[in-house]
């Protein structure tokens, strides 16, 4: 049985856990067909993760992360799971890789976002969001550029899901930038924890503006009974979407070959090889 990691985390809803599932079984096959020993399902749980004694530490030896063991069992953490030396495949956001997953992990692909409003390809955006009635409802710019209701989000709270995230804080912050403005344009900013969790604050009425990435927005569309209450009032910015990585130490030739099993299925959706 291989000891590799594999997990898709980042739109693992528990209403979609079949779909995610199918999505890895599909990876792993095709994974499997080029040679490599890709494990039989991907992981949930810290108490999944493989041990590594004395924490897990990067290439010149420094301690960048405790033994997965040493974490509760039961939940996530997903920037353990990105730095395990055993990772083979899993999904990150451009946020961590900006400071500083990135020198520890290597890029293998991107998936395709041209199922959602909002995404083009490896592309994606987030839609901004409110309560339905406080501002007129908008499309997806289709140049893909930011579409910023400036004067309706001025003073208003602002909620966002973690403050590594690409999509639901550090896109709107450089977009707002580009207008000569700034988070300040917000009362006040508070952590949500999570897309989900932002479009219910919304709902209820504890914030009033979120950025929500486009993928998400599209699951909240058919799980999430709070988004209902929210519509879409404008639009950061297309970026390049959330890729999958792979351990530093995975060798050249399994990189590749991952690479050339992703060209092979890019033809399913949400599958695309890195450019």
């Amino acid at each position: 049985m291989s000891e590799l990691v594999a997990a898709l985390p980042m739109y693992d809803w528990p209403e979609v856990r079949d779909e995610v599932d199918a999505q890895w079984v599909l990876l792993r096959d095709a994974f499997r067909q080029k040679g490599i020993d890709a494990p039989e399902a991907i992981v949930r749980r810290n108490g999944d993760l493989p041990p590594v004694p004395g924490g897990i530490r990067d290439a010149a030896g420094a301690l960048i992360a405790p033994d997965p063991a040493t974490l509760p069992p039961d939940e996530l953490d997903f920037h353990r799971l990105w730095l395990h030396p055993l990772l083979l495949f899993a999904q990150t956001c451009w946020g961590p890789m900006e400071l500083g997953l990135s020198r520890h992990v290597q890029v293998v692909g991107q998936p395709s976002y041209d199922a959602y409003e909002g995404g083009q390809g490896e592309l994606y955006s987030s839609a901004l969001v409110m309560r339905i009635g406080e501002g007129p409802e908008v499309r997806s710019p289709a140049d893909g550029s930011a579409l910023i209701p400036l004067d309706l989000i001025r003073g208003k709270r602002f909620t966002f899901n973690s403050l590594d995230s690409m999509s639901g804080i550090i896109a709107l912050t450089r977009d707002l930038r580009a207008a000569d403005e700034g988070l300040d344009i917000f009362s006040s900013r508070s952590e949500s924890g999570g897309h989900r969790a932002s479009i219910v604050a919304i709902a209820e009425g504890r914030a009033d503006v979120a950025a929500i990435d486009c993928e998400s927005w599209a699951l909240a569309q058919r799980f999430e009974p709070a988004a209902r209450k929210v519509a879409i009032v404008g639009w950061i910015g297309r970026r390049k979407g959330l890729p999958f990585i792979t351990a530093r130490a995975t060798p050249e030739k399994t990189v590749r070959a991952m690479r050339e099993a992703l060209a092979g299925l890019s033809e399913q959706p949400r599958i695309q090889r890195v450019g």
